[in-house]
């Protein structure tokens, strides 16, 4: 009888933590950052972002790239684009920061997965009067499941408006293609886009 009741027991685990395993593959969130964790991120860069995420054996490649859009019209659909292998789960990091000097954006992607890690830094060359406009950014908020859809995890916008300038709201990355409109608002949005590969 205790033979019968132990066996049960482990069967039961073994069926909740594969249902607990199943439950968080394939899903994408954003990491709180500690305070020590946002400091040394911003002595590199005036904005950042971490994501993490979960991903079944289906999935072995990640592509991770921002686009460039002026006013809603997208300009440029690969600024800059880091793709790798994955497995299980990983990570995300984005940076971003101006260089008013040369008038360059600077994007930043890192992608940690496997034990290792890439990294990809590229410029938008075309960022002529963005640090005298005013920013907005954010990202999609919980946790959110794909397939093999791109997401988007988060935007930067700017904007010469000299009224106060909102952030685009988190609806917009519940529904991007019906609220791409809210990038109209903008003189130059960035936005990071993520899909992984079968």
């Amino acid at each position: 009888m205790k033979k019968l009741i132990v066996i049960l027991i482990v069967t039961i685990l073994v069926f909740s933590l594969a249902a607990c395993n199943a439950f968080n593959s394939n899903t994408i969130s954003i990491v709180e950052l500690t305070e020590r964790e946002n400091a040394i991120l911003s002595t590199t860069s005036e904005k950042s972002f971490v994501f993490e995420f979960n991903v079944d054996s289906e999935f072995d490649e990640i592509s991770v790239w921002i686009e460039k859009y002026e006013f809603g019209r997208l300009v440029d659909e690969k600024l800059n684009r880091i793709s790798t292998q994955v497995e299980k789960n990983g990570s995300i990091i984005f940076t971003n920061s101006i260089n008013n000097n040369e008038n360059q954006n600077t994007f930043n992607i890192g992608i940690g997965s496997n034990g290792g890690a890439v990294s990809s830094h590229g410029f938008d060359k075309n960022a002529i009067g963005l640090d005298k406009m005013s920013s907005v950014w954010g990202n999609f908020q919980g946790k959110k499941t794909f397939d093999e859809e791109q997401l988007v995890l988060a935007n930067i916008s700017y904007s010469s408006n000299e009224n106060s300038t909102s952030s685009v709201s988190t609806s917009f990355f519940e529904d991007v293609e019906g609220r791409m409109i809210d990038l109209k608002e903008y003189d130059v949005s960035y936005l990071l886009k993520v899909e992984f590969i079968k």
